[in-house]
C-alpha cells in the first residue's frame, strides 16, 4: 500500500487525478500561439533548499550534481532572494508577479491569491497554453481552507497528500513504538500525523520528492505528445522537515549514529541539541537535499530524451532557506534573517544556450519569475507587475529597471541589502541587526551599534520607500 495519495482537483475542466496522458485536449492549429507549436517553460520549485547547500554555489560536501549540471546549462543568479517568506508568501510572487511584502498581522501573507491578481497559468492557458501543476506542498492545498486558490489556472493540478501535519491518515493508527525512534521537540503531535502518512513505504518511489517529480514526469510525457505548448510546474515540499530520507542518502553524510532521530527541529535557539545531534540533523538535511537532486535529475532526463528540453525554458528556484546551527539557531525565524535562511537558488537555462555557464549579481527575487517567463514567451502582461523580466541579462544587457539594492520580509521583519552591508530589523526598525556584505559573508560580526547611521539609512530609504507607507505599525 501506498503511504500517501495523490488526488487530483479539477480545474476548467481538466482532470488532474489519475493518469495525465489522454486528458488534456488537443486544439486546432490556428489557435496555437503565434500560429504553431510555440516554445514551453518547465518551472521547479523546490521548498527550503539553502544556496550554500549546492555544489554550483560553492558547496563541496553536498552532493547535487543535477543542480550543478544545469548551472552550467544556465544563467545562475548569485544574488538570489524571495521578496516574501515563508512558503505561501514566496509562491503567491512567484505564480503573479506581484509582491506580497509588506505584509500584516494576523496572516501575514499567509493568505490567498488576491482575486485581482492574474496568475501565470491564467495568463498563459488564456494564451493556448497547456497548464499543469504536480505538487505535495500540502499548505496550499484548498482542502486546507477553501479560500486557498494556489490551483488557479492550472487546467490539471495534482495534489500529493502526506506532508509533514497534513490530515491525510489517521494518526491513532501508528504504533506506539514507531514514536520511539525520534526527537519529538514538542512537537509530536504532527510528528505521528507525519508518520503515520508515510507509514508503509516500501521503496524510494515512495518518498515524496520522487513522487512528485514521477507525477511531474507523466504530466511531461502528456504534454509532449499534445500540439499545444505547455507550462509546467513541479512544486517539490522537500527538503522542508520533516527530514526522514532512505538510509542509503544519509550514509553519504553520517554513519555510526546511534541516537533519536531528530525529525524535525525547534524554531529557536539550538541549545536543545547535542553536537551530535546537530551533526545528524544536518546529515539529514543534506541527504534529502541530494534526494531531491537526483529526481530532478530523472525528470530532466526524461525532458531530454522526449526533446522537449531544445524549445523549453526551465526555471529552478527556491522560496528561502533554513537555519541548521548557525548563529545558534534551528528553523525559520522571522527575526533571524541570517544568509542560511535568506540565500537561495535561482537559475535559468533557455533552451538555445543564452546565458550558459554564466552568473549574475543582478538583485533577483521570486516575483520576477512570472515576468520572466513572459517575456521569454513573448506573451505581453495583461496588467503591469512588481517584478519584472530577467531575459536581457541572458543576452548580456540590463533589465529595465535597475537595482541597486533589494528588500525582503517574512512576517513582521524586514530585510535590506545593498552591495555594501545587510540589515534585517523589525517593521518598526526596533531590533536591527547589520553586517558587512563584503568582508563578513558568515555574518559573525554585528554592526548596528557600531554603524545606527547605516540602519537609520537603510530602513528608511529602503523598507520604508520600498513598502510605499505600507509598513505595518506596531
Amino acid at each position: 500500500m501506498r503511504a500517501a495519495g495523490a488526488v487530483g482537483l479539477p480545474l476548467l475542466g481538466a482532470a488532474g487525478c489519475g493518469g495525465l496522458a489522454g486528458k488534456l485536449p488537443r486544439v486546432p492549429e490556428d489557435y496555437l500561439p503565434r500560429g504553431g507549436p510555440g516554445h514551453n517553460v518547465i518551472l521547479v520549485i523546490v521548498d527550503s533548499l539553502r544556496k550554500d547547500h549546492v555544489g554550483a554555489h560553492g558547496n563541496d560536501w553536498i552532493r547535487t550534481p543535477t543542480l550543478d549540471a544545469l548551472a552550467e546549462e544556465s544563467l545562475l543568479f548569485t544574488r538570489a532572494h524571495p521578496e516574501a517568506m515563508p512558503t505561501l508568501p514566496a509562491r503567491r510572487a512567484i505564480h503573479t508577479g506581484m509582491r506580497t511584502w509588506p505584509t500584516r498581522a494576523p496572516r501575514f501573507g499567509w493568505s490567498p491569491i488576491p482575486p485581482g491578481q492574474r496568475t501565470l497559468a491564467e495568463i498563459l492557458g488564456a494564451e493556448g497554453y497547456l497548464t499543469a501543476l504536480v505538487t505535495d506542498t500540502y499548505v496550499q492545498f484548498p482542502y486546507r481552507d477553501p479560500d486557498l486558490n494556489f490551483g488557479r489556472g492550472f487546467g490539471a493540478y495534482r495534489m500529493i497528500r502526506g506532508q509533514e501535519n497534513d490530515a491525510f491518515k489517521d494518526p491513532s493508527s501508528l504504533p506506539e513504538e514507531e514514536m520511539q525512534r525520534y526527537m519529538l521537540l514538542g512537537e509530536g503531535k504532527k510528528a505521528r500525523q507525519y508518520l503515520a502518512n508515510v507509514r508503509g513505504r516500501e521503496g524510494e518511489e515512495d518518498w515524496f520528492a520522487p513522487r512528485v517529480f514521477l507525477g511531474a514526469i507523466e504530466a511531461l510525457e502528456a504534454a509532449a505528445a499534445g500540439n499545444r505548448p505547455f507550462f509546467l510546474v513541479a512544486d517539490c515540499f522537500d527538503p522542508h522537515e520533516p527530514w526522514d530520507p532512505p538510509e542509503h542518502y544519509v550514509r553519504l553524510y553520517d554513519e555510526g549514529y546511534e541516537g533519536k532521530e531528530p525529525l524535525s527541529d525547534n524554531y529557536g535557539t539550538d541549545d536543545y541539541l547535542t553536537d551530535r545531534q546537530l551533526l545528524r540533523m544536518r546529515a539529514l538535511y543534506a541527504a534529502e537535499v541530494t534526494m531531491v537532486d537526483r529526481w530532478l535529475g530523472r525528470f530532466v532526463r526524461r525532458a531530454r530524451e522526449l526533446g522537449v528540453m531544445e524549445r523549453t525554458l526551465l526555471v529552478v528556484v527556491s522560496d528561502h532557506g533554513h537555519l541548521l546551527g548557525e548563529h545558534g539557531y534551528t528553523g525559520k525565524l522571522p527575526h533571524r534573517l541570517y544568509r542560511q535562511l535568506t540565500d537561495t537558488v535561482f537559475m535559468l537555462r533557455h533552451p538555445g544556450g543564452r546565458g550558459a555557464g554564466k552568473t549574475s549579481g543582478f538583485y533577483a527575487s521570486t516575483h520576477d519569475v512570472a515576468p520572466t517567463i513572459l517575456g521569454y514567451l513573448g506573451v505581453e502582461q495583461t496588467e503591469p507587475m512588481d517584478g519584472q523580466d530577467l531575459t536581457p541579462l541572458l543576452e548580456g544587457r540590463d533589465p529595465e529597471r535597475p537595482r541597486d539594492h533589494i528588500t525582503q520580509g517574512y512576517a513582521a521583519y524586514v530585510c535590506c541589502r545593498d552591495e555594501r552591508r545587510v540589515m534585517f530589523c523589525r517593521s518598526d526598525g526596533a531590533d536591527a541587526h547589520l553586517f558587512d556584505a563584503v568582508n563578513d559573508a558568515d555574518q559573525g560580526r554585528d554592526l548596528a551599534e557600531a554603524e545606527p547611521e547605516t540602519v537609520a539609512r537603510m530602513f528608511r530609504e529602503y523598507a520604508q520607500e520600498d513598502a510605499a507607507g505600507r509598513l505595518p505599525n506596531f
